[in-house]
């Protein structure tokens, strides 16, 4: 009788239930999840929009430091109405008026950023036709230069000039950052799966060894070897069982749909293979630091600050309430009967002028914009100081953060293992009537804690991996910077 109970031992626990995966399960690695979010994410989609955003506004400003070249006109400008006629003797009256008044002029513009002036040049033509006395008129400017030059006045274009590319590069290195934190993100969804899925494969497994452990039970009942208590304990562990395998389920519905949802997977069974971890990658904070300084926006972002701080000053200053225009002209114009006429040995042209306007009494207001803008400046210099404490101290804390989880990850592996041969070993004494059913139960609860430690170190250890890359912008198992085109 006692070889016939373990011979059906034997074939009770050979037929155990797993987590079984059929043909048209979709099985992902991390690194897929990883690269369809990045893909095909709508965060992914948004990183795009903004970099294409911040292109087209560099694109905008390149424009304003070329050639402007525009045509203007009025075509035609018929016109039929009385007007207004002073008469020799003072008096007025309204005259019938009918004519034409068309023009058309072409010119030209360039900024000159140093000093915030421009050079522009135009030619201009006129023709204007009074049906009433049925005349023709031509005035035309064949062609005239100048030069226009504000002075004692803010310079918009120098500034721009070295705040908007420390602009662009920060928006290039915004979207890296994005990119690097979609791979935040679709871990963290990764690993909720991954726990789930753990979870209910570690419910069934249980329940089927509840199952098995209870006909088991029940021989040794009949054969006297167990009390009824015994039997009883076990009933209650397989509800229990049962339970957790209904909860499991939920929860892996729940996180599929949010991992489906965040990398814009179809539909279809997903089964995640666990990682592993690449404790043999070694980060120097040194190391982490400098790529962090050389690649983040945020880096990009203090000089920038400072810089506008710096711009906002001078746009003070410089808008002090004094505005004063110097604009010099000179080309030939001339007025004909005929249009060839206007070409025809046309007189020259001159223009110089200084345009003024200076606020007697302004009660300081100038004054005060000056001062609130020096200590605006102040104030940044200050906080970048701060920001840049701030971004070393979380950058050095990543690191060591990362060297923990790599640690944390060996010891929960080999508690896993540990746990998972000790609740074998309680299981066949249990069988064999060595153990008592609550320290079986101990075992059980001891091997699936040590089973979702180590998941969840795994978890922690490739979270703190990718923020690391998010915070460096710099590949350490590669070793070498990250680019996207």
């Amino acid at each position: 009788m006692r070889a016939f109970v373990f011979i059906l031992i034997g074939l009770i626990f050979s037929a155990e239930k797993g987590y079984s995966q059929t043909e048209d399960t979709l099985t992902l690695t991390l690194q897929n999840v990883v690269q369809m979010a990045k893909e095909k994410s709508i965060s992914a989609k948004q990183a795009s929009t903004t970099r294409e955003t911040r292109y087209w506004e560099w694109r905008s400003f390149k424009s304003d430091y070329q050639p402007q070249l525009r045509l203007s006109g009025t075509l035609p400008g018929y016109s039929k109405t009385f007007a207004e006629v002073l008469q020799p003797n003072g008096t007025v009256d309204f005259q019938p008026v009918r004519n034409n008044n068309s023009s058309v002029s072409l010119s030209f513009s360039q900024s000159i950023t140093m000093t915030g002036g421009s050079v522009f040049g135009t030619t201009e033509l006129q023709r204007f036709d009074d049906f009433d006395r049925n005349s023709v008129l031509y005035n035309g400017t064949p062609y005239a230069l100048g030069y226009s030059q504000p002075l004692f006045q803010y310079n918009r274009l120098k500034w721009d000039q070295r705040i908007e590319p420390l602009k662009f590069s920060e928006s290039k290195q915004a979207y890296i950052e994005s990119m690097e934190k979609i791979s935040v993100n679709a871990s963290a969804v990764f690993f909720d799966l991954l726990l789930a899925q753990v979870n209910l494969q570690i419910a069934e497994t249980n329940f089927g060894n509840t199952e098995n452990i209870l006909k088991v039970a029940g021989l040794k009942f009949e054969l006297g070897k167990i009390t009824r208590n015994e039997i009883l304990q076990l009933q209650l562990e397989k509800l229990k069982s049962q339970k957790a395998v209904g909860i499991a389920k939920r929860d892996v519905e729940i996180a599929t749909l949010n991992l489906r949802s965040y990398t814009g997977l179809g539909k279809g069974a997903i089964k995640l293979i666990s990682p592993r971890g690449i404790t043999g990658t070694k980060i120097a904070a040194g190391k982490a630091l400098a790529e962090a300084y050389a690649n983040r926006a945020d880096a990009i972002g203090f000089v920038r600050r400072i810089a506008e701080a710096r711009r906002d000053v001078a746009r003070a200053k410089g808008d002090n309430g004094i505005n004063a225009t110097l604009t010099a002209r000179l080309g030939f114009s001339k007025s004909s009967a005929r249009l060839s006429g206007v070409y025809h040995s046309p007189q020259d042209q001159q223009l110089l002028q200084i345009e003024l306007d200076i606020p007697i009494l302004d009660w300081g207001r100038s004054q005060s914009r000056s001062k609130t803008a020096k200590a605006n400046l102040q104030y940044s210099e200050y906080a970048v100081e701060q920001d840049k404490q701030n971004f070393s101290q979380e950058i050095v804390t990543q690191v060591t953060l990362f060297d923990m989880m790599k640690d944390q990850l060996t010891l929960t592996l080999e508690a896993d293992s540990i746990a998972s041969e000790k609740f074998l070993i309680a299981r066949e004494r249990y069988l064999l009537g060595n153990l008592s059913i609550t320290d079986l139960s101990i075992a059980f609860q001891e091997k699936d804690q040590a089973k979702r430690d180590y998941i969840a170190a795994l978890r922690d250890f490739w979270g703190a991996y990718y923020e690391l890359r998010y915070l460096s912008l710099y590949d350490f198992d590669k070793d070498r910077k990250i680019t996207y085109q």
